[in-house]
Formats: C-alpha cells, sequence, structure tokens
C-alpha cells in the first residue's frame, strides 16, 4: 500500500509538473506584464554576470564546481592558436595546410558573431561555402573543395581573396520615415588553383554566436517537428521545414539544427567541421589531417600533418571533448528591461506582426539532457525549421533539404548585445544587415507578411519592436 501511495503521489506531481509546463509555454496573451521566468532565456542555466564584453564567455550557471575546469580548459582549447607542423609544440601544431582562421576564438570572437570584411581586410569571421552541381545534390567543388580558404601555411598557395561590395537600396517606411538596406557583391580573386568555372554555386557565411548551443541541442525533436508544415496545409502562408543531415556519430540522418541552413545535426559535429574546414585540422570525426584540400591541390595534401605519435587526429578525443563541452555551456545572459513599458509594448507588435510564426519564443528541453541542459524552460527565439525568406536573401546554394531560399530561423537570444560583445551590429547570415530594423526588412517570401506589418506600423509602434528586440 505505501509503495502504490509512493508512486501515486509520484505520478500526480508530475502531471502537476507537466501542467506547469504547459502553462508556461502557452503564447502571450497579456503584454502588460513580463511572463514567468522571461528574465531567465537560458532556465536556470542563465548566466546573471555583469553584461560586458565577455557577456556571451560566461558557464552555465547551474553547472557544478567541479565541471567548472573542464569548461574553463575546453575555453583555453577554444582560444589557441594552432600552429603549422612540423613544431616544436607537438600540442598545438596541425594547422591546415589551407585554413580561414588559426583559432576557434578567432572566428568567434568573444563567442560572439561574426562579421563581412571591411575594404581591404582578409574575410577572418566570414566564410564562402562552395559546391557544384552534383547527380543527387550539389557537391564540393572539385578543386576548391567545399570552403574558400584565404590562408595557407609556407609552401601552399592560399585559394584566393573575398571581396565585397555593397549597393544602396531606400525603403520607405510609414509616417515619413525611410530606410537604406545594402544588398552584397561578392567576388572571389586572386584564384591560384584555377578559375572556379561555370555553375560554381557560393555561399557567404558569417559566424553565429555561440551562446545556448546544448540549450538547442537538448530540445526534443519532437517539439521541433511538430511546427513543421511544408506544404502549408493551414494556409498562414508559412511553411517551415526541418532539414534531416547525416548523422555521424548516431550513423544515421538525424534533424539539422545547428548552421545558417540547418546543416548539422548536433555539437559534436558542428565541431569538428569546422576543426576541417575553418583550421585543416583533424578530429575524431573528420580524421582527414589535410583538411578541406582536394586531390587537385597535392602540395596541399603532401603537407606534413600535426598528429601526435600514435594518435589518429590532430586534435585528440580529449582536447576534441572539451571543446565540445565548452561549446555546449556558454550560456545564454539574462535579459534587460524586461518589465519597461516600451519594452513590454514591442512584444506586443512581435506577436501581432506574426513574428512568432518562425521565431517561437518558449521550449521545454529533455528531461534526459545533460544536467546543465535538462528539464529548463528556455526562451530562444526560434523554431528552428527552415523557411523560405524570399529571393531578396537568397544564396541559391542547396543544402540537403534546404533550398537555395531557404534558411534555419535564427535564434534571437542575446542579439541585444551583439554591439557590447562583439563590436559591431551587422547580423543575418552574410551581415548586410547593418542593424536590427535593416534585418527585418531583408525579411522576403513566407516572412514577407510579417515585414510588411512592420513597414505599416506607427513609428512609436516600431521603435517600441526595435525595443523588445535589443532587450532579448
Amino acid at each position: 500500500m505505501r509503495s502504490l501511495l509512493i508512486l501515486l503521489c509520484f505520478a500526480a506531481a508530475s502531471v502537476a509538473a507537466e501542467e506547469r509546463v504547459r502553462a508556461v509555454t502557452a503564447p502571450a496573451t497579456d503584454f502588460t506584464r513580463a511572463e514567468a521566468y522571461e528574465r531567465n532565456p537560458g532556465g536556470a542555466a542563465t548566466s546573471i554576470q555583469p553584461l560586458n564584453a565577455s557577456a556571451f564567455s560566461q558557464p552555465s550557471a547551474n553547472m557544478s564546481y567541479r565541471r567548472q575546469l573542464d569548461f574553463k580548459v575546453g575555453d583555453g582549447v577554444f582560444r589557441k592558436l594552432w600552429v603549422s607542423a612540423p613544431a616544436s609544440t607537438t600540442a598545438s601544431d596541425g594547422l591546415g595546410p589551407l585554413f580561414n582562421a588559426r583559432s576557434c576564438q578567432s572566428c568567434h570572437l568573444k563567442d560572439g558573431r561574426g562579421r563581412p570584411p571591411f575594404p581591404g581586410e582578409p574575410a577572418v569571421s566570414m566564410l564562402m561555402r562552395l559546391s557544384v552541381p552534383g547527380v543527387r545534390e550539389p557537391e564540393p567543388h572539385p578543386v576548391y573543395g567545399g570552403q574558400f580558404q584565404t590562408f595557407s601555411v609556407q609552401g601552399v598557395l592560399a585559394e584566393g581573396r573575398v571581396r565585397v561590395e555593397y549597393e544602396e537600396i531606400p525603403v520607405a517606411l510609414s509616417e515619413g520615415e525611410t530606410a537604406s538596406l545594402r544588398r552584397p557583391v561578392y567576388r572571389l580573386e586572386g584564384l591560384n588553383y584555377g578559375p572556379l568555372g561555370p555553375g560554381t554555386m557560393i555561399s557567404p557565411r558569417v559566424a553565429p554566436p555561440m551562446i545556448g548551443l546544448g540549450l538547442i541541442e537538448a530540445i526534443d525533436e519532437a517539439d521541433i517537428l511538430a511546427a513543421a508544415d511544408p506544404d502549408d496545409r493551414d494556409g498562414d502562408g508559412i511553411a517551415g521545414r526541418p532539414n534531416r543531415i547525416w548523422d555521424a556519430g548516431l550513423g544515421r540522418t538525424a534533424l539539422g539544427r545547428f548552421g545558417w541552413k540547418a546543416g548539422q545535426p548536433g555539437i559534436a559535429q558542428q565541431t569538428a567541421a569546422a576543426f576541417s574546414g575553418d583550421m585543416g585540422l583533424s578530429t575524431p570525426l573528420l580524421p582527414a589531417a589535410y583538411g578541406d584540400c582536394t586531390a587537385a591541390q597535392p602540395d596541399c595534401r603532401a603537407a606534413p600533418d600535426g598528429r601526435a605519435r600514435g594518435e589518429e587526429a590532430e586534435v585528440p578525443p580529449v582536447l576534441f571533448d572539451l571543446v565540445v563541452f565548452y561549446a555546449r555551456n556558454l550560456a545564454v545572459p539574462a535579459r534587460r528591461d524586461v518589465d519597461a513599458p516600451q519594452v513590454l509594448a514591442g512584444k506586443a507588435a512581435f506577436h501581432e506582426a506574426g513574428c512568432i510564426a518562425c521565431h517561437r519564443p518558449k521550449f521545454v528541453t529533455r528531461r534526459d539532457a545533460a544536467p546543465e541542459q535538462a528539464f529548463q524552460l528556455i526562451w530562444p527565439y526560434s523554431n528552428f525549421l527552415l523557411h523560405d525568406m524570399g529571393e531578396g536573401l537568397a544564396d541559391g546554394r542547396p543544402e540537403a533539404e534546404a533550398g537555395g531560399r531557404h534558411w534555419r530561423t535564427a535564434p534571437l537570444w542575446g542579439v541585444g548585445l551583439t554591439e557590447t560583445v562583439s563590436g559591431h551590429t551587422f547580423l543575418l547570415h552574410d551581415g548586410r544587415a547593418r542593424n536590427l530594423l535593416e534585418a527585418i526588412l531583408w525579411h522576403g517570401g513566407e516572412a514577407a507578411a510579417a515585414r510588411q506589418r512592420v513597414v505599416e506600423m506607427p513609428r512609436a509602434e516600431r521603435a517600441a519592436l526595435l525595443a523588445f528586440l535589443r532587450s532579448l
């Protein structure tokens, strides 16, 4: 009888917990005050440290002291400047032979957002994806590979340089207000391995911020798929679709969650791809020591690598796992001004404009996730699905089930701290938007109706909307 009572009490508590979860994850209806727990977008893992340039570099606030040591060591590996092989330091050699950066931190400075290069400046925190048409789907370029690398080690030629130019496009808003968008034109110059050839697809990508990745990974796949409507059967004009990606660790396809087109299923595979493509470093998941060098670049493939004796990868498992742990536990900072009247008015405008159809405010993470991420109410403001964003943002480059006009809904948490952390306010996949308003005005396709509502808003309401976004 006692055991039965315990089971009944446990079941009742579980039901009560689930009811509370349903209550707090329901869409907001009262915009006169902040919602419960809204100040903590990362749940108990939310960082409450000072909001300075290191705001994106804090560990999950609910992390044990013992696990903080692993986080700090992982941070050290993330910041490490790798060198070419052979070198006197066997723990840090193996860079390249072709690469875009010497460290993870070079692209994700202060764990924040990258930007396009200024005139005359090399592209470091923005890279160019390359592909050519294949039999079933695009394939890496036969000479330049899947990524255009602008740096190289001694004795190997870099692939070339990236040049960006902009054309200004005026946009009229309500009440006589105006804005200007800049349309980028990309050129790959100084090509050292011959012309790219016809049909080459080029897609610019700035480094995204690193916060909250472990929480995104901990969302139940079913909760993301529940919002998918690829055929727009409900007729609302929003047709979110999942991307399905091969997961090397699982040995099967899985839901894509990371990257601008949801092209990576998990943090480990995303990290391995960055080590390989960005720095030319081999890992347990991607053991090719020459990185993205192709067979058409023999000097690159023949260059020395940095594998220590007995190791299969230049980034051995212990270092690789520490970087993955670090990336998984970069905390989302606490929100600001959640009760400010203008912010609350902007939140109402955000909902009424239909932005939450793609930028879903809340999720609850799985109970079986890692300790810091398990069963947390989080506020990423994304549904992590692919959406057709119109021709203005199209890169024309498919990626798995993502088409040339599709982009994953970017999480908005932390967007208001971009300038504080990264020293700029450039947004979108290629940094073309110079501020939040420009980012909104680039929305097209499935987001065209919401964009138009923002264009037609009274100036004060539009200012409130931007104030809300800056509070995230």
